[in-house]
């Protein structure tokens, strides 16, 4: 089953595939809001919408913030039943401000949707220790989607759709833009990898995470973290952090190495097809969700498992 109308707002053009995926998967027809140019806008419609409305870049003293009165109002003539917002920083100011323009909330950070008895979404709480599954009874649901939760569809040039302009009066937010400076970061997508190396606080040192990038580029698996990692250790870019706040992701193989494998983190991987640790304490929470196990000191595992790997690839040749 299916619902009418679903809207996706992305400020995010990485986000663009997965929330068209969701609206094709969700809804009959799909309307794309884009903060772009008509390049976007046409592969939107290549990825799977409908229509796209394409709201200019404001001046760079005014926030994307200040069109959500205009969308909330098409929103609200359209008698669209879901919009679903990437979850970036913009996205969930937008999202709440648009919801509270229809009179409603915004369910954020959702992990599932089911439109079967109307629209049901499942979300994490209490630092993911728990999964809350609430019905929305508003016309129109808002939701913020993160990374991960549907995968993109190949693009297909022979799709049709409209693209429209939009340039409405902005809204005053009483916030304006002094300076933009570049995000410092990397540009990862592990919500489309098929193999994924997460590293924990069982490694040492900076240096030692050679050992499990050695073992990654071997498999070709992209290289992911534990929250500690990212942002206390700062170690590893927080864009490759995954766990409850970071990044879900759905591999075909998921291998966790120096991961004691806390609720927080283990959220972030548990739709992987399958589930591999590596850690030294056999008490590890890891081991109780794991497909494959394996208890060792990763100081004396993995230069083996690369040792062999290298070697198959030589015999392979």
């Amino acid at each position: 089953m299916t619902v009418n109308k679903v809207w996706i707002i992305t400020d995010d053009r990485n986000a663009l595939g997965e929330l068209c995926a969701g609206g094709r998967q969700l809804g009959e027809t799909v309307s794309a809001v884009v903060f772009a140019d008509k390049t976007q806008a046409e592969e939107a419609i290549q990825l799977g919408a409908d229509e796209v409305y394409v709201f200019g870049q404001p001046s760079e003293s005014v926030v994307i913030e200040s069109y959500s009165k205009a969308i909330a109002d098409m929103i609200r003539e359209a008698e669209v039943n879901l919009v679903m917002v990437h979850a970036s920083v913009s996205g969930k100011l937008i999202a709440g401000k648009i919801a509270a323009q229809l009179g409603t909330g915004a369910l954020a950070n959702i992990s599932d949707i089911d439109v079967e008895d109307g629209i049901v979404v499942k979300h994490m709480v209490y630092g993911g220790a728990a999964v809350r599954t609430e019905k929305a009874l508003s016309k129109t649901a808002v939701v913020t989607v993160g990374t991960g939760v549907f995968t993109a569809l190949a693009k297909d040039p022979s799709r049709q759709g409209s693209v429209t302009e939009v340039n409405p009066e902005l809204a005053n937010t009483g916030i304006r833009v002094l300076e933009t400076r570049p995000k410092q970061g990397e540009v990862v997508n592990l919500s489309s990898a098929k193999r994924v190396v997460g590293v924990g606080r069982g490694f040492a040192s900076k240096d030692d995470l050679q050992m499990a990038e050695e073992l990654a580029t071997l498999v070709g698996a992209e290289m992911a973290c534990s929250r500690p990692i990212a942002e206390g250790e700062k170690w590893m870019s927080k864009e490759r952090y995954v766990g409850v706040s970071g990044a879900v992701v759905k591999p075909d193989i998921y291998l966790a190495i120096g991961i004691s494998g806390q609720i927080q983190h283990m959220v972030g991987v548990n739709q992987a097809k399958t589930l591999v640790a590596i850690n030294k304490d056999k008490n590890a929470p890891v081991f109780k969700q794991v497909d494959i196990g394996l208890v060792g000191d990763i100081y004396q595992v993995l230069p083996q498992i690369v040792a062999k790997l290298k070697e198959q690839k030589l015999v392979t040749v």
